[in-house]
């Protein structure tokens, strides 16, 4: 007999499916809304597929998923914005949702005015938002902006100000949907300490996210969603981890033919690089491929810090080179390079090499940077007599995230072991 869960639940969501109507044309969709001939002209799109969950009061958890997995198609089911086609859900509590930040605001009106406005919205009386009103204009700290059209704010002003409004009507739950990257980073630390503040007292928080060192630190439990799909759940760790094998098509699905798409695509991979990069080089080496794999030899874009990660280099010969260099280098996201290093440094390979030879290269190391996203470079260079020489370079090719829920100060972790005694 199953055992039943003692606690109380905030969210009840019951086999939801919500289905759209695509069409190649946009006649056919006419037709098919009048009824047009028997023929039915739409194909049906199914952005959930009879998921069900429960959340309970008091725990913060996580929903990852690639995009177009459905998890903003839950959270606006969730909060009444969108219908589901089928199933049931119930919510136990008061809904403050931060999905659109600003979504109703009135562009004429000032930043006063738009706060009465989004309060009466919200069911709270001019009384109530009277005393609100101190608590939101602090924390959105606009200064005397907040008496100026919101129109003629900056995105930051108006990100901050109805992040605010959002966040002070008190609720019992919060749902959030990639809304704590907001603004600058000073404003996005005050974000989560009133989402640390929220957790301190008992709230039930639904967090989506692609940000997997918020997701680690921050949640309780973590959904997995994908194409529709809820593939399961679990802890942070074990739900990232699981969320790294599906973009790779390494996750397990039960029904296989209809997840062969996933099974057999890299949209990892895909997804984290960059189209854009900048190559040069003499041409006389070419990087054909690259890429990272995890301590279990899944390949990933993303890694836990603290683990052991390899990149991959594979490098085709075109020429003679006398001693051809290999390295790697990443920066953060402002451009700053922060560590490197290099087949000469590490006096791994001081050979030549001829053409056609194909060498393929891996640089295994523990990842000791700070959760965040990095961008990862890879060259191939050397020496002809004292001419230094750059074969193939390619600059930024590669987001790699790292995921940590303990970030100190700096780029990097010293991995301090301490003893107070």
């Amino acid at each position: 007999m199953e055992k039943q869960d003692a606690r109380e639940v905030a969210i009840a969501v019951k086999d939801v499916k919500k289905v759209y109507k695509l069409y190649d044309k946009p006649k056919d969709r006419l037709k098919d809304a009048f009824h047009l001939g028997k023929r039915q002209y739409g194909k049906p799109y199914y952005a959930l597929k009879g998921v069900s969950l429960d959340i309970y009061k008091g725990e913060t958890v996580g929903i990852i998923g690639t995009n177009g997995s459905g998890k903003s198609t839950i959270l606006k089911i969730i909060t009444g914005v969108l219908n589901a086609t089928s199933g049931q859900v119930q919510v136990n509590g008061r809904i403050s949702a931060l999905l659109e930040l600003g979504a109703g605001f009135n562009m004429e009106y000032n930043g006063i005015e738009n706060v009465y406005l989004n309060g009466t919205m919200m069911g709270f009386s001019e009384k109530e938002i009277d005393a609100k009103l101190p608590a939101i204009l602090e924390f959105a700290d606009i200064g005397d902006y907040v008496y100026q059209p919101v129109k003629t704010y900056s995105s930051g002003m108006f990100v901050r100000l109805a992040f605010a409004v959002a966040i002070n009507i008190e609720p019992e739950i919060l749902i959030v949907d990639e809304a704590l990257s907001v603004g600058d980073v000073f404003f996005q630390a005050k974000c989560y300490h009133k989402f640390e503040e929220f957790k301190k007292m008992g709230k039930t928080i639904v967090f989506v996210s692609h940000d997997l060192s918020s997701i680690s630190k921050y949640c309780d439990r973590v959904f997995l969603l994908n194409k529709g799909t809820l593939l399961g759940e679990g802890s942070a760790k074990e739900m990232i981890d699981a969320y790294k094998r599906v973009l790779v098509g390494q996750y397990e699905i039960v029904d296989r033919q209809e997840n062969q798409d996933l099974l057999n695509d890299r949209e990892l991979q895909q997804a984290a690089q960059n189209p854009k990069h900048l190559e040069y080089g003499t041409g006389q080496a070419e990087i054909v491929e690259y890429y990272l794999t995890d301590e279990n030899g899944v390949r990933t874009s993303a890694v836990i810090k603290g683990s052991t990660f390899t990149l991959h280099m594979k490098v085709q010969i075109k020429d003679h080179i006398p001693a051809p260099i290999f390295a790697f280098s990443f920066k953060n996201v402002q451009g700053t390079e922060i560590t490197g290093t290099n087949s000469m440094i590490e006096k791994a390979f001081l050979d030549s090499v001829e053409a056609g030879q194909v060498k393929e290269v891996t640089f295994t190391q523990k990842m000791s940077l700070q959760g965040g996203e990095y961008l990862l470079s890879l060259g191939v260079t050397g020496y002809s007599g004292d001419t230094f020489e750059v074969y193939h370079r390619l600059y930024d090719v590669l987001n790699v995230t790292v995921v940590s829920d303990k970030d100190t100060v700096g780029y990097y972790d010293m991995d301090s072991v301490v003893v107070v005694k």
